[in-house]
């Protein structure tokens, strides 16, 4: 699968499942995730009815070529939402929307063929603990599909960095701090001699 970036507020990224049929495609952005889609005109099979062929949107019958690409274009739907869907739910407060780009199949319906969620994957400045905990969630997020697209592994590897500088940067902190208290506490006994002595 290919995967495209795109911004997201001033550090961002969005993850993004492409698989492209060569036919025409559309582009559309969705505020809510939803299950897979179906297709509105789609018969469901009931009590021994046959299930009604697919037929192109003049109601002409469809070429057993044609309604194999529509199963693919099923598929393909399904798998870009569960992959953008495994992404958004783990990220949680730092994913935005999935965005989908679509395939008009020969029934006239339109199919989900590549999509992105936006992620904030960028480090909370002056506080390494919070930053640790983004970084470990941006990484899960990267890596939550079954199978994480290159641009996936991308945004995963910089996650992973931020988390490692934040790493470091609290370790400094901490040495700091214990070194100020060692600093305070051998004051401390020294002051208190020279209170004695006088």
């Amino acid at each position: 699968m290919d995967a495209t970036i795109s911004a997201f507020s001033p550090v961002g990224a969005a993850y993004t499942t492409t698989s492209h049929r060569g036919s025409t495609t559309t582009d559309d952005t969705e505020d809510t995730l939803e299950a897979p889609s179906t297709s509105e005109d789609e018969t469901t099979q009931t009590d021994g009815e046959a299930e009604a062929a697919p037929t192109r949107p003049d109601g002409t019958p469809l070429a057993p070529e044609e309604i194999k690409l529509i199963e693919q274009l099923k598929q393909t739907d399904r798998d870009v939402r569960q992959h953008e869907m495994a992404h958004q739910i783990t990220g949680g407060a730092y994913t935005g929307g999935a965005t989908y780009e679509y395939e008009i199949g020969p029934d006239g319906k339109k199919y989900a063929v590549a999509g992105e969620v936006p992620i904030d994957y960028g480090p909370i400045p002056g506080d390494p603990q919070a930053t640790i905990e983004k970084m470990q969630t941006v990484i899960a997020a990267a890596l939550a599909p079954a199978d994480p697209s290159p641009k996936d592994v991308q945004v995963a590897a910089q996650a992973r960095q931020y988390l490692l500088e934040a790493r470091l940067e609290a370790s400094q902190q901490e040495s700091a701090t214990r070194s100020a208290q060692s600093e305070a506490e051998q004051n401390e006994p020294e002051a208190a001699d020279s209170g004695q002595a006088a």
